[in-house]
Formats: structure tokens, C-alpha cells, sequence
């Protein structure tokens, strides 16, 4: 199977998770489209989406699918995203697609995150995958420098703006081996909006797409 298809299989397994009736967080990246592609399937079947980007606010109308302002909701009982890296502890990066802030957002509202990806994802420490932050244009430098203090060495992503207007450091060196601190620190940086660390809330449950199938594996 390509990896594609991995991702496909991965996506498509995590139907079994909508809850009928309900509004569904949606995420963002190649994998997440795919998944969307399946949502079409039961449009009917749910009341709407909630989602991270853009992108994929175009992709969900494009099926048919409402898309709601997550203003309006207290809580959706599933956010459905893909990641970067994952690790044993479900801790994650994600943001190769620029819309991390708002990632983190929805899965913060969410009675349960479904991570879906193909096995290469899975690792044992995060932090081969360039870690995004999401910076206010003016404090780049002053975020730069904290992140070179903490041992990583930050390049700007070139030509890119995310969809709140902000800039994006991607910061490669790390050996994240306390997912839950590194991420709660570099928040704490004046000028960050956030970070692509998702450990203080992590995955629920993750499906694993290999060639052999999807493996379903729980949060402990």
C-alpha cells in the first residue's frame, strides 16, 4: 500500500467514531481530506463541522457538509486530525500545515480527540518533525532567540502566513522527551500564539493505518 492509501485507510476508519446527529470537529492536512471525502458519505447522517482552517472549511462546504463557527458550541463530542509525529504517550506535534492554533482550539472543546495517521508517524520521541510555532510578526527575533536558548534552532517558514495572519517557526533539533513541559514553556514565551506540541491534551484514541490494517490504540 502507498502511503496514501495508509492515510485513506486510516481516515476512513475513523467513521466509526461520528457521533450521529452531531457536529463534528475536523482537522487539517492530506489525511484529514480524505476523511472528509468519507463525512460526505453520511452528511445526512450529522448536523454539520466545526473546522480548523480554511482549507478545510472549503473542502467540507464543497461536499455539502454546514460548517459551524465554534462560537456557538460548548462542546463537540469528537475532533477527528491527523499528525506530524505521535508518541507512546499520545503526545503530538502537528502544524506542517500552518493551522495548529486553531487545531488546538477545536481538540481543546473536544469530548474526544481521534488521531488518524499511517505507522510512520508513530515514534519514540517527538522532535525529528521541525516543531511549528505560531509567532506575532513583530516578536519573531525575541522568539527566535528563546527558542535557540532552549537548544533548537528556529527557521522561519518562508513565504507563508497562517490563516490568523501570523508568521510560523518551524524548530529543528529537539529531543522532546517531556512533551507536556517543553509545551507549556515555549507558550510562555512573550510573542508565541502557540505551539505544535499537543501534550497537554493529547490524543484519545489512534488509528494507526499499516499494511497489514488500522490499529486501534487508547489512551492510557
Amino acid at each position: 500500500m502507498t502511503q496514501d492509501e495508509l492515510k485513506k485507510a486510516a481516515a476512513y476508519a475513523a467513521l466509526d467514531h461520528v457521533v450521529e446527529g452531531s457536529i463534528v470537529g475536523v482537522g487539517t492536512g492530506s489525511t484529514v481530506n480524505h476523511f472528509i471525502d468519507a463525512l460526505a458519505g453520511m452528511r445526512d447522517r450529522i448536523r454539520g463541522a466545526v473546522s480548523s482552517s480554511e482549507a478545510s472549511t472549503q473542502r467540507l462546504r464543497a461536499h455539502g457538509i454546514e460548517v459551524f463557527d465554534l462560537d456557538g458550541i460548548e462542546s463537540l463530542p469528537v475532533y477527528v486530525d491527523g499528525a506530524d509525529e505521535i508518541d507512546g504517550g499520545f503526545a503530538m506535534i502537528k502544524g506542517g500545515g500552518g493551522a495548529l492554533t486553531r487545531e488546538k482550539i477545536v481538540a481543546a472543546v473536544s469530548e474526544r480527540f481521534v488521531c488518524i495517521c499511517d505507522a510512520s508517524k508513530k515514534v519514540e520521541v517527538l522532535g525529528r518533525f521541525p516543531l511549528p510555532i505560531e509567532v506575532i510578526p513583530m516578536a519573531r527575533s525575541h522568539v527566535a532567540r528563546e527558542l535557540r536558548a532552549l537548544g533548537g534552532e528556529p527557521r522561519l517558514r518562508e513565504g507563508f502566513v497562517t490563516d490568523n495572519g501570523n508568521l510560523i517557526l518551524d524548530v529543528h533539533g529537539l529531543s522532546i522527551t517531556d512533551p507536556v513541559t517543553i509545551e507549556m514553556r515555549i507558550n510562555q514565551i512573550v510573542g508565541v500564539v502557540t505551539n505544535g506540541l499537543f501534550a497537554v491534551r493529547g490524543a484519545d484514541v489512534l488509528l494507526l493505518a499499516a499494511p497489514g490494517g488500522v490499529q486501534r490504540l487508547d489512551a492510557r
